[in-house]
């Protein structure tokens, strides 16, 4: 792994310098700006440091190929660099600033702890200690094999993402990734850069609303008691009153006591129509008043994914929407408690498997210390992850998902 440091003055330009000496397969880990100091700060302007990292394998083949190209001038390069759009997006969120290097004192004062090798080191050392067998060596270089530092530190590492409860599975896949990369001892900010890359790479590129050329349905989905209502608000209130969209609401929320009234409350703050529709049947009509506006916000009833009658009625309302592609756009979201233990989860989205491109987001981060549910189920699910919530204020609380946030917390940071 080639982990790198490059300056500018702006953070695209940061970027480029380093998508342009490592390759365009370059990944950012870490962005931050350094201030100036002493007498002379008020005649400098503050620089952009960005810290980013490529497979050496990948960087000997950069290497290899520029050898048989002949130079072109970096003016006019058709090379683009990756600016995080989600600034622009949810009240320009503020950038993590935190170093890798806060873990590193956390992760050296636990060498001495000790406790079980997780599989997937146990395999990696196994394979050191056979490959160790197939020639003589001597007492002593065997014994500093045995104690290769890579084997303690991605075990201190595996277990730092068990105590955040990612799954078993997951860890022991990313461990084995990583231990398959290195070939030879590496130093723990090296090792962390490796596994910091691969939960961003498995997290992937979070999507977020936006209008389209039709008006475009965003339909909630998810169980009971998770939120969908209060983030559904949370959207709205944003995409009117920041971005100035045309927001409409339908509700077919009328099982639950005083769920009409509470998007009521929130419609009329921010001066948007509401429908409230009983029955499948009702939707066309409804969509049909809307037809004019850029997002109709659809709330539908929390369901039990045990409850394979609600189930199909939900379905049903869902492939009513699909079924008017030729005029409107439809997205759905599968919105979770961040709290919800994995198993179920996992019933959760397994009850919503037949819904097609269906994207998450994960409700009251705030109640919880532990994020390795987001990385469980978007690996189990494939689904792209898209906003979190962190408490109960409209138009608040919410942002699109950070994923370099989620990766630190995993990580311990």
């Amino acid at each position: 792994m080639i982990v790198k440091k490059f300056q500018a003055p702006t953070e695209t330009e940061a970027i480029l310098k380093a998508k342009d000496e490592l390759g365009s397969n370059a990944v950012v880990l870490n962005v931050k700006t350094l201030k100036q100091r002493g007498i002379f700060r008020l005649f400098r302007k503050d620089v952009v440091e960005v810290t980013a990292a490529l497979e050496e394998n990948e960087f000997i083949s950069n290497m290899n190929a520029a050898k048989h190209q002949p130079a072109s001038p970096k003016a006019g390069s058709t090379f683009t660099a990756v600016v995080d759009e989600k600034l622009d997006v949810m009240n320009d969120s503020a950038v993590i600033e935190e170093k890798l290097d806060s873990l590193h004192n956390m992760l050296s004062q636990q060498m001495n702890k000790g406790g079980a090798p997780s599989p997937a080191v146990a395999r990696a050392y196994e394979e050191m200690a056979a490959a160790a067998e197939k020639e003589p060596v001597s007492q002593e270089k065997q014994t500093k094999e045995n104690n290769n530092s890579n084997f303690k530190y991605l075990q201190l590492i595996y277990n730092k993402l068990i105590d955040n409860e990612v799954n078993e599975k997951y860890a022991n896949a990313i461990i084995n990734e990583v231990s398959g990369s290195i070939k030879k001892e590496a130093s723990i900010d090296s090792l962390l850069g490796c596994v910091y890359q691969k939960i961003i790479l498995k997290l992937g590129e979070p999507v977020y609303m936006t209008k389209g050329d039709k008006p475009k349905v965003i339909m909630f989905i998810g169980p009971t008691g998770v939120g969908k209502t209060t983030t559904i608000a949370k959207l709205a209130s944003y995409y009117k009153l920041e971005k100035q969209y045309k927001v409409a609401f339908i509700t077919a929320d009328t099982y639950r006591i005083a769920a009409v009234e509470q998007l009521n409350t929130y419609a009329s703050i921010i001066e948007c129509p509401v429908n409230v529709v009983y029955s499948v049947d009702e939707i066309a009509q409804s969509l049909e008043d809307f037809k004019d506006f850029d997002l109709i916000f659809v709330d539908t009833a929390g369901r039990s994914h045990k409850d394979k009658e609600q189930m199909l009625e939900l379905h049903e309302l869902r492939d009513m929407v699909a079924g008017l592609s030729d005029t409107f756009d439809l997205e759905c979201y599968l919105t979770l408690s961040a709290t919800t233990k994995y198993k179920d989860m996992l019933d959760i989205t397994g009850m919503y498997a037949d819904i097609p491109d269906y994207r998450l987001i994960f409700t009251k981060l705030d109640e919880t210390c532990a994020y390795g549910n987001i990385l469980n189920i978007r690996m189990a699910t494939g689904a792209q992850l898209s906003y979190t919530t962190t408490g109960q204020n409209v138009p608040n609380d919410i942002e699109v998902i950070n994923e370099q946030a989620i990766a630190r917390q995993l990580l311990g940071g």
